[in-house]
């Protein structure tokens, strides 16, 4: 079985870049998979944005596919990104399980 192609999308004034990084080297050390696959592309336009589907930072993608799908009505562009926790807080950055789920499939 391959590994997942895993990639965060980031922009420049993002606070949260280096935690969800962070968080995400943690999730897939804990999985059994290879942190230094992961591959750290910045938006820095709202052109790549639109070509991204970009809704914010830090997004993260397993095969592609967001850990969170965003909600249709988000807007695409360069901004920070909110996620909502399983416990339905409001966060900056995914929830850990959602992340370690998307993950694992």
């Amino acid at each position: 079985m391959q590994p997942p192609v895993v990639e965060l999308l980031w922009w420049e004034g993002c606070p949260s870049t280096e935690e969800a990084l962070n968080l995400l080297r943690g999730a897939m050390s804990e999985l059994g998979l290879d942190p230094s696959t992961i591959r750290v592309t910045e938006i820095q336009t709202d052109d790549e944005a639109r070509s991204a589907g970009f809704v914010g930072s830090p997004t993260i993608l397993v095969d592609g596919a967001d850990v969170q799908p965003p909600d249709p009505d988000d807007e695409i562009g360069l901004t920070c990104r909110i996620y909502r926790s399983r416990d339905g807080r409001v966060s900056p950055l995914p929830d850990p399980e959602d992340l370690k789920a998307a993950l694992s499939r």
